[in-house]
């Protein structure tokens, strides 16, 4: 009872902050992602009948405290789901993405881990399925099931049947570009976790976000269908701005930028100036991701190489769904 799945992390264009549910992870608004080929994990899973509990390792280190009780318990739901609740498993995960520094490792790592799970104890689940229950272990991760565009449908049920994902575009849709500028690959101050519920329950601008979010989602999927850059672009750098918004109005408030976020952010808006279309977004972390065109990628990888502070800067292309090895 062993499989292996690789699974990319996806960049939000329209974003996920907030729940309506925070045990099932249901969310407050849809959102839409491009899945990157830049950034995977790697997980490898094995149910033992002699294993007395589960074993977890990143990258080769054996893994404790919050982040295996998250798999254990993720790995219970599977179990109970495939009705075979007296089996532990074996679990090595390689990860290259940064942990906890906004680059959504948990989306490549639980749909990883969701798909080489369920293969792994034998459900045989189909994509909105394992969408689905992937769900429950990271919100992002849902949309990580799919190569590139995917909305995550926040449905209406109370009990998250109808909160899933679903493809918008495929991979080859759009030669779309990402460059993710690495700033610091620190673990964050304020979890993700935490700044969506501190956010909810206490910014007064909160309201606001989720008024003008699903406008953003509608308008954004006709500038992905009609590869309308400028749109797409302008659309995903405001929507990321609302977002961070609500953050300042928390209580207490807080932010998930740096000077150097700053930095990367007014670098962009002066490409746009000149002429090379550029759009930022940013997750719940410092570092920055920058939407462009594949005609523009040495210009922009150039620029933004040579911002102070600028760790390194990884180009992406749209990547693929979950794959089994």
């Amino acid at each position: 009872m062993k499989a292996t799945a690789k699974a990319h992390t996806n960049i939000a264009l329209i974003k996920y902050w907030g729940k309506r549910n925070e045990s099932l992870i249901l969310p407050t608004n849809s959102s839409l992602s491009l899945t990157l080929d830049g950034f995977h994990t790697t997980t490898m899973v094995e149910f033992r009948e002699d294993l007395p509990v589960d074993h977890f390792t990143i990258n080769d280190e054996v893994v404790s405290g919050e982040s295996y009780s998250r798999v254990r318990e993720f790995l219970d739901l599977i179990r109970q789901t495939a009705g075979k609740t007296d089996l532990y498993a074996d679990v090595h995960s390689i990860n290259n993405v940064p942990t906890a520094a906004g680059f959504a490792s948990s989306a490549s790592g639980f749909a990883a881990l969701a798909a080489a799970a369920t293969k792994a104890i034998g459900l045989p689940l189909s994509d909105q399925e394992l969408s689905r229950i992937t769900r429950q272990g990271s919100g992002s991760a849902t949309r990580s099931i799919y190569g590139g565009f995917a909305e995550w449908q926040m449905g209406e049920h109370l009990d998250g049947s109808d909160s899933y994902a679903v493809p918008v575009a495929a991979q080859d849709h759009w030669d779309i570009r990402v460059a993710a500028v690495v700033l610091s690959d620190a673990v964050k101050n304020v979890s993700s976790r935490e700044g969506m519920k501190r956010t909810v329950e206490t910014s007064p601008f909160y309201d606001g976000w989720l008024r003008s979010a699903a406008g953003d989602l509608e308008q954004i999927k006709e500038g992905i269908m009609t590869r309308d850059f400028e749109k797409t672009g302008q659309i995903a750098e405001a929507n990321c701005l609302k977002m961070h918004a609500t953050t300042l109005g928390a209580s207490p408030p807080f932010t998930y930028w740096t000077d150097r976020t700053v930095d990367v952010m007014q670098t962009v808006q002066a490409m746009r100036a000149k002429g090379i279309p550029a759009f930022f977004t940013i997750d719940a972390g410092p570092n920055v991701k920058v939407l462009y065109l594949p005609e523009n990628e040495k210009t922009v990888e150039k620029t933004l190489r040579d911002i102070p502070g600028a760790e390194d800067v990884i180009l992406s292309k749209s990547g693929q769904g979950v794959s089994f090895l």
